[in-house]
């Protein structure tokens, strides 16, 4: 077993079997849970809600549509539904067990029921655990981009059962990598050359470094996020390959995996920095040899910019109308770069779809 400290305020744990134990996280007092899970893994949630009924606790089990369908309002005001007509007070806890979209969802009910409740978080994806469950980030879509409408609300705890990683499909397995590897470029230059080390184990749950990449991305998440909480001015760093990342997904309708929207993301901000002139050509070429030995995406079609340029302008980092990227000067040494000029974005994107 593995425990990272997100600052003072709560760990993550990291082995094998931790999702049967979510009652031992619970603080003492609560009555009442409500288990959020995706209709895919509805086997595991109600494994759970059954745990938190044997140790006392009233528990319910909620489904949600799966994917990036369940961030929605409509399926945040069905839970806040239940949360009402089972008589959750500020005192009851939220779980969300599933990938990324619902622990952003059941933590963004969390924040908004009462004014903020408990939350505990059990990620089932690669891309949860290092990423969507740590933090404190919650959100939902709306059909003008990608986490417009959130809070930030930190869990009491985040449970990471590594076992659940082995019946993660292989796409999806591989897609929540771009995680990893982005933590690497950003922060922790061991991970690139772990991967590096054996791409095709880095591939697979039970791949010789598996335990201490997924370690070493929620290290660096937890520095991060633990210094800086609400995004003011660090935290920007993680969002790495994110504004070009959501935009994809934003014009693909969330049909694409969120890591893979990354990757390509991370190719486009490396192009831009060398377009820029602030960052050197090997480097780029870095992110593109590391990304393909695992088989990410490094590329996109052409003829989109128009509505990509659009999606980003409704970025977070966006400031007035000038866009705003996080950047690398070098492996490990994250930048911003304001009001890139017209000439930089296009040569970024045509080296990203040419």
């Amino acid at each position: 077993m593995s425990v990272v400290s997100v600052g003072d305020d709560y760990d993550v744990v990291i082995e094998s079997g931790c999702s049967k134990r979510v009652a031992d996280v619970i603080d003492e007092g609560v009555q009442r849970a409500l288990v959020v899970h995706p209709d895919s893994m509805r086997t595991l949630g109600e494994r759970v809600t059954a745990s938190l009924r044997d140790s006392g606790i009233e528990a319910y089990a909620a489904g949600v549509p799966d994917a990036e369908d369940a961030k929605t309002a409509v399926v945040a005001a069905d839970l806040w539904a239940l949360l009402g007509h089972h008589g959750f007070t500020r005192t009851d806890v939220v779980v969300g067990v599933g990938g990324g979209t619902v622990t952003d969802l059941a933590g963004f009910v969390a924040a908004t029921w009462l004014r903020g409740v408990p939350v505990i978080q059990v990620p089932t994806t690669l891309l949860g655990m290092v990423d969507a469950a740590v933090g404190g980030k919650t959100g939902i879509n709306t059909a003008e981009g990608k986490n417009l409408v959130g809070s930030f609300h930190p869990p009491r705890a985040v449970l990471c059962d590594v076992d659940v990683l082995r019946s993660l499909p292989r796409e999806d397995y591989v897609a929540g990598l771009a995680e990893i590897i982005k933590a690497g470029f950003i922060v922790d230059p061991v991970i690139l050359d772990l991967v590096a080390d054996d791409p095709e184990a880095a591939t697979r749950p039970e791949g010789a470094h598996t335990l201490e990449l997924i370690e070493r991305a929620i290290r660096v998440k937890a520095d991060v996020v633990s210094k800086d909480l609400k995004e003011s001015s660090l935290r920007e760093i993680l969002n790495y390959g994110h504004t070009f990342g959501h935009a994809i997904e934003h014009v693909e309708h969330y049909r694409r995996r969120h890591g893979e929207a990354v990757s390509i993301g991370m190719i486009f901000a490396a192009e831009l920095a060398c377009a820029a002139g602030v960052l050197a050509r090997d480097v780029v070429e870095r992110h593109r040899e590391v990304l393909t030995s695992v088989g990410l995406p490094t590329s996109y079609p052409s003829g989109r910019w128009a509505e990509l340029e659009t999606a980003m302008r409704r970025d977070k980092k966006t400031r007035g109308s000038m866009l705003r990227f996080v950047v690398l000067e070098d492996i490990a040494r994250p930048v911003r770069l304001e009001g890139p000029t017209e000439e930089q974005l296009h040569t970024a994107y045509a080296a990203v779809s040419g």
